[in-house]
């Protein structure tokens, strides 16, 4: 188990370390590795089965409680969310068309 995951799951477990700095360091790194592909809430197993990553999973609703509601306005739409929206489309080589919508967290592949 990876101190990440001990992270994501003590804090699972013990609600008031959402208060402590790393805590809230650590499930936002949670949310940068999904973000780059680099960790998969449920990936495929050589079966060809789904199994989905609990403690990721965990790490993913435990996000939204330490997040603040913010105002997103985008030309002459606006938002109101906790996850901020996807930004550089282009950079990542995906098209999006009106009015797609993907938040930071989400990995797109081109």
């Amino acid at each position: 188990m990876t101190t990440l995951q001990q992270t994501i799951e003590a804090a699972w477990d013990d609600r008031s370390l959402l208060e402590k700095a790393e805590t809230k360091a650590a499930i936002r790194e949670l949310i940068d590795l999904l973000d780059k592909g680099k960790l998969r809430v449920a990936e495929p197993t050589a079966s060809g089965e789904w199994q989905v990553n609990q403690w990721v999973k965990k790490g993913v609703v435990l996000y939204f409680p330490i997040q603040q509601m913010e105002t997103i306005e985008v030309g002459p739409f606006e938002f109101h969310d906790k996850i901020p929206l996807k930004k550089e489309y282009a950079e990542l080589g995906v098209r999006v068309v009106p009015h797609a919508i993907a938040r930071h967290g989400a990995f797109l592949e081109s």
